[in-house]
């Protein structure tokens, strides 16, 4: 069986704009992804292409090991789709909308009110399914959206900045739904914000102007280790022998007799750094190893990426 989810060098222009870099990545079945990355940074373009909703202009994008630029309607059997800001019939009441959305997706007349029912029972809509959408709250209106989503039971499921605009407890309740489809099949949830993705995804992709900087941020987060000192003594001849310390990637201060380090992949005991510096007798005081979290990974990646393309330029 092929991945659910396929990409490979995959661009968009815009006109003469550049806003897909040739991004490549693959997806696991019953894998809950999450692509992180600020405004503009390409995520909603990247997602359209995988449900069909524009071209690429060069490169693929495969579902279910079928084409989606070249065979869009048989790739959308597989995908349910939740835009941002999705466009609602504000007139239709609620069951009335599922129904005509369950008929445009191919759901047999047969089985369309259980379908109905089983996704209006997992998003709790019963309270308002003779309701119209006009007159929902946001949280219910996008409630609806990922119902509609999920009525032809897609094994994939796509959502762009699902909580975007909800209050506290609508970002919960969609949180609630996100982790409940896990195991269940394929998602991927586009967002902007760092928490909400770490909450929910077993996977963080990270995109910045287009280009892909990781397929699997969290993971390098974990092997990612960093040590913070506490010494006393002069810093230029304290950084000189941390930077001198096979293993040692980097040492930087933090403040005034603080210093943090970034120690290489690989073996490599924190004992090493208290040897050395007692050998040079400097007075260390604290030794404390830091792992990492995905927010400082996420500002180390688009700071590289920053450096990089200055150096570029």
């Amino acid at each position: 069986m092929p991945d659910p989810v396929v990409v490979d060098r995959l661009v968009k222009y815009y006109g003469a704009r550049l806003v897909i870099r040739g991004v490549s990545f693959s997806i696991g079945e019953c894998e809950v992804i999450g692509l992180l990355g600020p405004n503009g940074s390409g995520k909603s373009t990247i997602l359209r292409m995988l449900a069909g909703y524009i071209a690429p202009s060069a490169g693929s994008a495969r579902v279910a090991g079928i084409d989606v630029a070249t065979d869009s309607l048989a790739a959308r059997f597989y995908i349910g789709y939740v835009p941002e800001d999705a466009p609602l019939y504000d007139g239709m009441r609620v069951s009335e909308f599922l129904h005509f959305m369950a008929a445009i997706k191919g759901v047999p007349r047969h089985r369309t009110g259980s379908a109905v029912n089983a996704v209006s029972e997992q998003l709790e809509l019963g309270p308002v399914r003779k309701m119209t959408i006009g007159r929902l709250s946001r949280g219910y209106r996008q409630r609806v959206t990922i119902a509609q989503a999920l009525l032809n039971d897609p094994p994939l499921l796509i959502m762009d900045e699902p909580t975007n605009a909800l209050d506290a407890y609508q970002v919960i309740a969609v949180r609630s739904v996100i982790r409940s489809l896990a195991g269940t099949r394929t998602v991927i949830v586009a967002s902007h914000v760092l928490a909400e993705i770490e909450r929910v995804a077993s996977r963080v992709m990270v995109l910045l102007d287009g280009n892909l900087l990781s397929t699997d941020a969290m993971a390098e987060a974990s092997a990612a280790r960093q040590a913070r000192l506490r010494v006393d003594g002069p810093p230029p001849a304290i950084l000189a022998t941390l930077r001198s310390i096979p293993g040692v990637a980097s040492a930087v201060p933090e403040s005034e007799g603080l210093y943090r380090v970034d120690i290489a992949p690989g073996s490599f005991a924190l004992s090493d750094l208290a040897r050395a510096l007692v050998a040079q007798d400097f007075a260390l005081s604290e030794l404390t190893e830091i792992r990492p979290d995905l927010e400082r990974v996420f500002l180390d990646l688009t700071r590289r990426a920053g450096a990089a393309e200055k150096h570029a330029a």
